[in-house]
C-alpha cells in the first residue's frame, strides 16, 4: 500500500519498501508476553498481554525500546499469526491484550481484531502520533486507549522526535480516542474494562511540557480523566549525549509537576516512584511468544 496512515505521510509503497516507520506490509512483532509494569488497572495481578510491534513512526532519540523502534527487530507474523498470539496470551490468563506501538500497523490490526472475539479488553498503547481518521477504523474494536501525550510545543517535538506537528495531530487523535471510549471504567477488582488513561513521561529540563499537556487535557476532556504522570525516564541511545535529557529527572522537577497537577484539579492520577527508573525495566526483545 502507498502509506499515508500516520502524520508522516511518507508515501512509501510498503509492499515493496519500508516506510519511515521501518515496516513493510506484514505485521511484525518482537515480543508477546505478560507485562507487569503498566498502570495498576492495566497490569493488575496477572499482567497485561503486551504485544510489542516492530518499527515506529515517531522514533524518539531517547527510546528505550530502540532495538525494535529504530532497528525494527522482530518477526513477520501476518494477521493469522497475530490472532494466534492473541489466543495464546488470553490462555495464559492476562487481563487484556495490550498493543504496544501499533500505529504503523493500525489498518492490519483492525483486520485482525474484526476476526477476534476477544474475551478480554483490547488496549491500544500509543505515542499518540496518529491520524484521527485512521483511528476511526478501530472504533468498536479497541476497548481502552493508553496514549502517551509527549509534547505540547513544536520545539521539543522536533528536537527529540523530528515531528514539529506532533501536538497538532496528537491532540486530535486523543479527542477521537476519548470519543470512542469515554472515561475509564473498571470492574469490581479495579481492572480497566473500557476508557482512556492519558500518559505523559516527564523529560528532564522539559517540565513545562507536562504542565501544558495536562492543562490541555483538563480543558478539553474532564477533571475525572485518568492521567499517568511518568517519571521513569532513563537516558538511552542518542539521549545520553543530548542535554538536558542526558540525565534522569530530578526530585524537584517531578515535585513541581505534581504540584501543578494538583492545582489543575485532577482526581484520578497515577504517579511513579523513583524506583521506576532504570534500564532493568526494558523488556528483553527475544521473540518470546512470537516463535509460533
Amino acid at each position: 500500500m502507498i502509506c499515508s496512515i500516520c502524520p508522516r505521510n511518507c508515501g512509501a509503497d510498503r509492499s515493496r519498501e519500508f516506510g519511515f516507520c521501518g515496516a513493510g506490509d506484514e505485521i511484525k512483532v518482537a515480543r508477546a508476553a505478560p507485562h507487569f509494569w503498566e498502570e495498576p488497572p492495566i497490569s493488575g495481578s496477572r499482567g497485561s498481554g503486551a504485544v510489542f510491534f516492530s518499527g515506529c513512526n515517531l522514533r524518539c532519540v531517547y527510546c528505550q525500546n530502540e532495538v525494535i523502534s529504530h532497528g525494527a527487530f522482530g518477526r513477520e507474523v501476518g494477521v493469522d499469526g497475530l490472532l494466534r498470539i492473541f489466543e495464546n496470551l488470553v490462555n495464559s490468563g492476562v487481563h487484556n491484550i495490550n498493543l504496544v506501538t501499533p500505529s504503523h500497523f493500525a489498518v492490519q490490526i483492525a483486520r485482525a481484531l474484526e476476526k477476534f472475539d476477544s474475551p478480554v479488553p483490547v488496549v491500544y498503547n500509543t505515542s499518540s502520533y496518529e491520524k484521527a481518521e485512521t483511528l476511526r477504523c478501530l472504533d468498536g474494536l479497541v476497548d481502552i486507549y493508553l496514549p502517551d501525550l509527549k509534547y505540547y510545543d513544536s520545539s521539543p517535538a522536533l528536537k527529540y522526535s523530528g515531528a514539529p506537528d506532533y501536538f497538532e495531530n496528537a491532540s486530535k487523535a486523543v479527542l477521537e480516542m476519548y470519543r470512542q471510549t469515554g472515561d475509564l471504567v473498571t470492574d469490581s477488582e479495579g481492572i480497566a474494562v473500557k476508557g482512556i488513561i492519558i500518559r505523559h513521561m516527564v523529560l528532564p529540563g522539559n517540565i513545562s511540557q507536562a504542565v501544558k499537556v495536562f492543562g490541555w487535557v483538563r480543558e478539553n476532556l474532564s477533571p475525572e480523566t485518568y492521567i499517568s504522570v511518568m517519571r521513569q525516564y532513563t537516558p538511552y541511545g542518542e539521549a545520553k549525549n543530548l542535554s538536558p535529557i542526558d540525565r534522569e529527572i530530578s526530585v524537584r522537577e517531578y515535585s513541581i509537576v505534581r504540584e501543578k497537577i494538583s492545582e489543575l484539579g485532577f482526581t484520578n492520577v497515577f504517579y511513579q516512584k523513583k524506583s521506576s527508573v532504570g534500564e532493568k525495566f526494558i523488556p528483553d526483545f527475544n521473540l518470546e511468544g512470537v516463535d509460533l
